[in-house]
C-alpha cells in the first residue's frame, strides 16, 4: 500500500511545508499551534460554525485530497480518540446553565464522528464513512480498516486523525496520574491518502498496523511477532518513532529495541492521544528523504496499550 500523500497541523511548521521534518523544534509549554488560513479552504460563512478540530481535519483532508490527485476516495477514515472536546463542554455547560430549550448545535457537532461528517459533505463523497474512537490506538484502528478496504475492492482511502487540546483537560490530568505531561497537551490533525496504486506522488509504503490493547504480555516479544508476519525483523529496522503519553520512560523503550535509534515524537508534537498520526507523516517524510529504509511506529501507554505501524521505502 502507497502513501501517495501526506497533510498535517501540528506545533510544528508542517503543513504544506515540505522541509518541515528539517525545521522541527522541541516543544516547550510556550509552543503554539501553527494554523493556515482556514478561509483559503473552507467558506466563511460555513468556517464561522466550526470548531478548531474540524477546521482542522476539514482543512488537511482537503489538502490532502487535492495532493493526490483523487478527488472522490473510495472511503473516508478516521481516528480520533476524544472527538470535538470544545463543542462537548459547550453542550454540557448549556444544559447546565440554561433554562428551557438547550441550542442543540453544539451538541450535533460534538460527537465524535463529526469530523468524517464535514469531509464528507465539502468533498460530496457518498463512499465508506466511519470514525474509530478506541483511545491511544485510535489512529491504528482507523489504519487498519483502511488496509482492509485496500485490501477488497478499493482503490484509494483518505484516513487521518485528529484532537484537540482545551484548558479542561489540563486540570484533569493529575485526577488520571498524568501530571508529567500538565502543560504539554497540544493539538494536532494528520490525514494521508492511501492506495494500492504507486503514482508520481507516492512517498512510501504502508507495511501493516496492529495493535494490542490491555497488553499482559511481554513488548518485546509483540515487536518481534509483529515484524516476524511481515517478513523483516529489528535488524532491518533503521529507526524508530515513539510515543508513551508520559507514562513509559524512554530508557525502558529503547531497551526493547537494542541498538536501533529510537526518538521520541513528544518531544515534537507534544500530548494528544492520536499522536502516532504525526509520527507517520514524520516517517513518511525521512523514509521519503532517504532517512532510513524501514521505520517502526511504536505508540505505548502505560505498557498496555501498543500500536505497531511499519512504513518502508519505495524501493524496498
Amino acid at each position: 500500500m502507497y502513501i501517495n500523500a501526506c497533510s498535517t497541523i501540528s506545533h510544528q511548521n508542517s503543513f504544506q511545508n515540505e522541509n518541515w521534518i528539517n525545521e522541527l523544534t522541541l516543544l516547550d509549554e510556550n509552543n503554539e499551534l501553527i494554523t493556515p488560513n482556514y478561509k483559503e479552504f473552507i467558506a466563511p460563512t460555513a468556517l464561522r460554525r466550526m470548531s478548531k478540530i474540524i477546521r482542522m481535519g476539514l482543512t488537511c483532508a482537503k489538502d490532502c485530497v487535492k495532493q493526490s490527485g483523487i478527488e472522490n476516495p473510495d472511503a473516508i477514515i478516521v481516528g480520533t480518540a476524544l472527538g470535538c472536546l470544545a463543542d462537548t463542554e459547550k453542550f454540557l455547560n448549556n444544559a447546565l446553565t440554561l433554562k428551557g430549550l438547550i441550542p442543540p448545535t453544539a451538541f450535533i457537532q460534538s460527537t465524535h464522528n463529526t469530523i468524517a461528517g464535514q469531509i464528507s459533505l465539502e468533498l460530496k463523497n457518498h463512499n465508506y464513512n466511519v470514525t474509530h474512537t478506541q483511545n491511544s490506538l485510535s489512529f491504528e484502528h482507523a489504519l487498519i480498516d483502511a488496509i482492509l478496504c485496500l485490501n477488497e475492492d478499493d482503490s484509494n482511502i483518505l484516513v487521518g486523525a485528529v484532537d484537540e487540546e482545551i484548558p479542561l483537560l489540563g486540570e484533569l490530568t493529575g485526577q488520571f496520574g498524568l501530571d508529567s505531561i500538565k502543560n504539554k497537551l497540544t493539538s494536532s490533525a494528520s490525514f494521508f491518502m492511501l492506495s494500492n496504486n504507486k503514482t508520481e506522488t507516492s512517498k512510501a509504503k504502508l507495511v501493516d498496523s496492529y495493535t494490542v490493547g490491555l497488553n499482559t504480555s511481554d513488548s518485546k516479544k509483540i515487536i518481534n511477532e509483529f515484524l516476524e508476519r511481515n517478513n523483516t525483523s529489528l535488524a532491518d529496522v533503521d529507526l524508530v518513532l515513539s510515543n508513551s503519553y508520559g507514562t513509559v520512560s524512554d530508557s525502558e523503550i529503547k531497551n526493547l529495541f537494542d541498538s536501533i535509534e529510537v526518538i521520541p515524537v513528544e518531544q515534537h508534537t507534544g500530548y494528544h492521544l492520536t499522536t502516532a498520526a504525526f509520527g507517520m507523516h514524520l516517517a513518511t517524510e525521512m523514509i521519503n528523504q532517504k532517512s532510513g529504509n524501514q521505520i517502526l511506529i511504536y505508540n505505548t501507554l502505560n505498557n498496555s496499550n501498543i500500536g505497531l505501524t511499519l512504513l518502508q521505502s519505495l524501493e524496498a
